[in-house]
């Protein structure tokens, strides 16, 4: 794991970390480590596949339609690259 020091920070943050660690039941260190993985992996960040559900779902797509795609898309295989 990796280690990392913060320096020079304000007696008034340290304190506010230190309050807010006692009222989560945690240590300071570890509610800094809380609050660091939250701003960096926000649960609200857009996952493409939901974006992708969501899209087919705004726009009505159903499994049918997908179905269709498949019965007259054209699957003859495609032409390897030649480097001549």
């Amino acid at each position: 794991m990796a280690m990392l020091t913060v320096r020079n920070l304000p007696d008034d943050v340290h304190r506010a970390l230190r309050v807010r660690a006692a009222q989560h039941g945690r240590s300071t260190e570890a509610e800094v480590r809380e609050i660091l993985a939250t701003a960096v992996n926000p649960e609200t960040r857009v996952r493409l596949g939901d974006a992708l559900a969501a899209l087919g779902r705004k726009i009505g797509l159903a499994n049918e339609d997908f179905e269709l795609i498949q019965q007259i898309r054209d699957k003859t295989p495609a032409e390897p690259l030649r480097f001549e």
